[in-house]
């Protein structure tokens, strides 16, 4: 829609206002009334043009210091550059790349080929980048015009996304080469005896039908990890609302762990007093026992597994599983709540082990809250220590 041409009204009453004085000072009337015409008429010419009601709306004239309260506090690090100079960047953006970067080249600023051929690319646009402010982060970044002077350009971080995505791709590749091996032993040994039918004699045929059982179990136990695993990652944002005494809980479940011949190989120290922490009880028992059962497996055949229940003078309920084995090299304790990490695979898979135990109690340890510590020495055995939030005795009933 146009917009009607400004009226010119205040040159006319100036114009007016002049023309007076001229009579005034005796001037001849039709002198003063072309005068008064000349300037009416090039007042008129003068009027701007009109415009469409939607180019006025689109004319706003940029103001870079408006610009820089309104990216301030954006959560994505955010840069306003005058052509290639950088005049603005946010708190986001100078935390991520430093506060040295305002006023400098954002080709010097970001030193990196892939940002740089973006920032020479006459239209803009977004690219990918790895290495950007670290070895292994991952940015993507974009940029786009603000007007022929200024350009706006976006950094969001992918890192988190791609680690995410990289530790799925490797849990999957591990888990399927998890399951692989039993099925492949199997399948193995069955087809020999379907194979052999009739030829085989009793005792190599009891033998093979005896590997076949223990890996299936096998495969049975690594199947019921990766389930509970799901499940305990599924649930590890619900804080459990149950209160439970540890003392008899953990006990108990110790006692539940290994062999019926390891039995003589644990023994329990329990807290003088009731110790109460808000929990799950199936997880905090499948806790218990993946640290015995570790301690049984890896630790000496001969030695005990001492399970502690104290609390502390932080107000803290402490458990404690401590064998005697030979101790874990200090290159890998920061890896083994990782899944299927393993000191030694062939030892772990001997003594039926999955890769799993330490990462459970890892994840059931953070959806209560806890805290977990690993230490060992060589040939003093490890001793793995958790710390949970001590319930108060007369906060809830006693479940």
């Amino acid at each position: 829609m146009k917009l009607p041409r400004p009226f010119p009204w205040p040159g006319i009453v100036l114009a007016t206002l002049c023309n007076l004085i001229l009579l005034w000072w005796g001037t001849m009337l039709d002198l003063v009334m072309a005068n008064f015409l000349l300037w009416i008429g090039s007042l008129w010419i003068a009027r701007p043009e009109p415009v469409s009601s939607q180019n006025n709306a689109d004319r706003v004239v940029f103001s870079r210091d408006g610009m820089r309260p309104l990216i301030e506090h954006s959560g994505l690090p955010l840069m306003m550059l005058d052509r290639n100079r950088i005049v603005i960047a946010n708190s986001a953006a100078r935390e991520a790349l430093g506060r040295h970067i305002v006023g400098q080249d954002a080709r010097v600023a970001l030193r990196h080929p892939d940002a740089i051929a973006l920032l020479d690319a006459p239209a803009g646009g977004s690219v990918t980048i790895k290495g950007l402010t670290g070895a292994r982060n991952i940015w993507q970044m974009s940029r786009h015009r603000v007007d022929e002077r200024y350009w706006m350009v976006e950094l969001l971080n992918r890192t988190a996304e791609a680690d995410i995505s990289r530790a799925h791709t490797d849990f999957v590749a591990n888990a399927s080469h998890e399951l692989r091996t039993p099925l492949a032993s199997i399948i193995g040994y069955v087809e020999t005896l379907v194979d052999m039918e009739g030829e085989v004699d009793a005792a190599t045929s009891a033998r093979f039908h005896g590997t076949v059982l223990k890996e299936a179990k096998r495969l049975q136990i690594l199947v019921d990890d990766l389930m509970s695993l799901s499940r305990i990652e599924a649930e590890k944002h619900d804080l459990p609302n149950v209160r439970l005494e540890l003392n008899g809980l953990a006990a108990q479940a110790a006692r539940d762990a290994g062999k019926p011949e390891d039995k003589a190989r644990i023994a329990i120290e329990e807290a003088e007093q009731p110790l109460y922490v808000r929990g799950d009880r199936q997880q905090l028992e499948q806790l218990v026992r993946n640290l015995v059962d570790n301690g049984l497996k890896y630790g000496d055949p001969q030695g005990t597994v001492i399970v502690t229940l104290q609390q502390d003078e932080n107000d803290t309920v402490v458990l404690s599983v401590q064998d005697q084995g030979e101790g874990i090299a200090p290159e890998h304790i920061p890896h083994l709540t990782r899944r299927f990490y393993r000191t030694d695979p062939g030892r772990s898979r001997a003594a039926g082990g999955t890769g799993l135990g330490l990462a459970i109690v890892k994840h059931i340890v953070e959806r209560h809250k806890g805290r977990l510590d690993i230490a060992s020495k060589a040939g003093q055995g490890t001793c793995i220590t958790i710390r949970f939030p001590a319930y108060p005795k007369d906060s809830a009933e006693l479940s």
